[in-house]
């Protein structure tokens, strides 16, 4: 009875140590976005942590965070480089700040379709753009996206291009973006996501431009009467890890995290589009009046943006621009 009883306490004991090492062997990855839950890029978080979760046999745990609950993109940036956040996704032009050239990414009218943007997001171009945030303590493993933006407002339907003239418009706060709003004759105010929903509300801002899925997500159409389709701008979104997070996963774990990334970008992606003509049938119904600028409008709309185009191509680099305008042509021929 005796040895029985110290073989049951050393068994209990056994075990409990093998627990406690299998909580230790485990890592948690907190992974943050600025939008809510419910849109398609909490859609591709999910999928990233059904995968990594699975693949890992639990060894690697995924968090999620999302509707800008850890603070903004720059925050989290900065969480990134210090090794308190593991992984984001966010806008990749708003990388400017880190990586001069990520401006590219922010470009008006750079992607004429979804399967021009797969291809270079996916391809070298985009693999090598990712690259260059090494230097800065965050790695680049895929792009989601949002999609192509467009333009709401509180004040009056966008018939044409000086309807927009004189609106106070919130922008993404980076250079570009407040150049491209002025060159259209509205008032650019930038402003971090999260606070966007109450500035409209309260009438600090009249207007903003966004994703259908991002508008339709965030309950814009509870503050703004009108949405012209521009599709001025295409959106990749940089899933993004910590460096120092990185360098502490073993090389299975890195090829599992980097899978997942990959595989859920595909799935984001699809999903997106798959959610948009949904998401503006809903923008209707919430009380949204939409309109498309005539053929003439958008050439003049583009025409109006060209010259802020070629401001940034300076800052970012001719053989950068250069780059990726010979990647489309090759993807255009």
């Amino acid at each position: 009875m005796k040895r029985l009883f110290i073989k049951t306490v050393l068994a209990s004991v056994t075990l409990a140590a093998c627990g406690l090492a299998a909580a230790q062997d485990s890592k948690t990855i907190k992974f943050a976005t600025q939008n809510p839950k419910g849109h398609p890029l909490v859609a591709g978080m999910e999928k990233f942590k059904e995968i990594v979760e699975a693949k890992s046999g639990g060894k690697l745990k995924v968090n999620l965070f999302p509707g800008g609950t850890l603070g903004s993109d720059q925050a989290n940036v900065s969480a990134l480089q210090g090794g308190t956040l593991e992984m984001v996704t966010m806008n990749s032009g708003i990388l400017a700040n880190q990586i001069k050239e990520f401006a590219i990414w922010d470009f008006p009218f750079m992607f004429g379709n979804e399967k021009e943007a797969d291809a270079i997001m996916d391809g070298a171009f985009g693999q090598k753009m990712h690259a260059k945030l090494d230097a800065k303590g965050l790695v680049g493993l895929a792009y989601y996206e949002l999609g192509f933006r467009q333009i709401s407002n509180g004040k009056r339907p966008i018939n044409k291009v000086e309807d927009l003239a004189g609106l106070k418009l919130r922008v993404i706060p980076n250079p570009i973006n407040v150049d491209w709003v002025k060159a259209l004759g509205a008032n650019p105010t930038p402003l971090p996501f999260p606070e966007v929903y109450g500035a409209l509300e309260q009438g600090a801002i009249d207007a903003q431009e966004n994703p259908i899925s991002v508008i339709n997500a965030n309950k814009f159409y509870e503050v703004q009467k009108h949405l012209v389709l521009s599709n001025h701008q295409y959106n990749p979104q940089s899933v993004l890890i910590s460096k120092k997070f990185w360098d502490k996963l073993d090389a299975s774990e890195k090829k599992i995290v980097a899978d997942a990334a990959k595989e859920s970008a595909k799935y984001q992606r699809e999903f997106n589009r798959g959610q948009t003509a949904g998401a503006l049938a809903n923008l209707k119904k919430g009380g949204m009046q939409v309109t498309e600028l005539p053929a003439a409008e958008l050439g003049k709309l583009r025409d109006k943006l060209r010259p802020v185009t070629a401001k940034y191509a300076v800052n970012v680099g001719q053989e950068t621009v250069q780059e990726l305008q010979a990647e489309l042509a090759k993807l255009r021929k």
